[in-house]
């Protein structure tokens, strides 16, 4: 027997795995240029991803703050806020709750250095209500620019490497099947954003007001924190509820192909509450609050499945009795 007939392949099923091996390579080579294309990019916008995700630390006190407080700034270093009285700091500005900074400086008097403050009006009054993150250590800065631009990343590239995985996948389907698909991949998206615009504007805002408050009432400050630690609860948070709404496509998909119906769903309405606070456990932060914030959402969203399904099956038996009268 030659060496040529040797090597060459038995017809179907060989030739058939290698190049569904090879298109598989393919796609997941060029899904990985994507997301390293979009990792340069997004390390070069690294400044502007953190004045992002610190949108939600600057409106965590959703605009009230009680008490006057006051910050001090030495160069580009603030320290604080911190709660003070007017017998204090008589120069504070007018308001009920005035929020401002003072201009740490020196002065010599009579041969002596002297420490200055000076009320600096310039400064954003919101900037003084924020907490302050830090790096503690030498490494944390490039551990915290890493994270967020993997994360950038994979979100920029996103669709790009869908493409390219779809292009793998889709074949297989018949061109009815492919329709059906691109339908749920768009409610998939839509779910996905708006668990995490939903997440940025509204939730985070309040977890970060209850965890400084829960802190106070620890009796601990929270005038500072890691920025490792921030970067990083605030991307899991946003990405578990993105994750965790895609919870009523299961639910509708599965009574879609009839293995649930709207009896069984009303049914284990009080076993998915219990589903919701355990995704809620696992799909954000171990902390109370953020597991309530997803929760109570996923059992909403839950109850419009409820009534679409509803909905789908009294659409169904109106069909079936025209199609029996006609």
């Amino acid at each position: 027997m030659s060496a040529d007939t040797e090597t060459t392949p038995e017809p179907g099923a060989p030739a058939t795995f290698w190049g569904h091996l090879e298109a598989l390579r393919t796609a997941i080579v060029r899904s990985a240029i994507a997301v390293g294309i979009g990792f340069v990019v997004c390390f070069y916008f690294n400044p502007q991803i953190v004045a992002i995700l610190k949108y939600p630390l600057r409106h965590m006190d959703l605009g009230t703050n009680p008490k006057p407080t006051v910050s001090l700034q030495f160069g580009k270093t603030r320290f604080g806020p911190f709660e003070v009285t007017r017998e204090a700091f008589p120069a504070l500005p007018e308001g009920e709750a005035p929020q401002a900074v003072f201009q740490l400086g020196t002065t010599v008097v009579n041969g002596e250095q002297l420490v200055t403050l000076k009320l600096d009006p310039t400064a954003p009054t919101d900037e003084s209500l924020q907490v302050q993150l830090n790096n503690v250590t030498p490494n944390e800065g490039f551990f915290v620019s890493f994270h967020l631009t993997l994360y950038a990343a994979l979100v920029l590239s996103a669709p790009f490497w869908i493409y390219f995985m779809g292009g793998f996948i889709l074949p297989a389907f018949h061109l009815h099947e492919r329709r059906v698909i691109f339908s749920w991949m768009g409610w998939s998206v839509f779910l996905f954003l708006l668990g995490v615009l939903s997440t940025y504007f509204l939730l985070l805002p309040v977890a970060l007001h209850a965890s400084v408050g829960y802190s106070h009432w620890l009796g601990f400050e929270a005038a500072f924190w890691r920025a490792d630690s921030y970067m990083n609860f605030v991307c899991v948070f946003m990405l578990g509820m993105g994750l965790g709404f895609q919870f009523p496509l299961v639910v509708l998909f599965l009574v879609k192909i009839g293995v649930l119906s709207h009896s069984d769903l009303a049914k284990y309405r009080r076993h998915v509450i219990v589903l919701s606070a355990i995704l809620g456990a696992v799909l954000t932060t171990p902390e109370v609050i953020t597991q309530l914030a997803m929760m109570i959402p996923l059992c909403i969203l839950y109850e419009i499945c409820i009534w679409i399904a509803w909905y789908w099956e009294r659409k169904k038996r109106r069909a079936e009795k025209s199609a029996r009268v006609s």
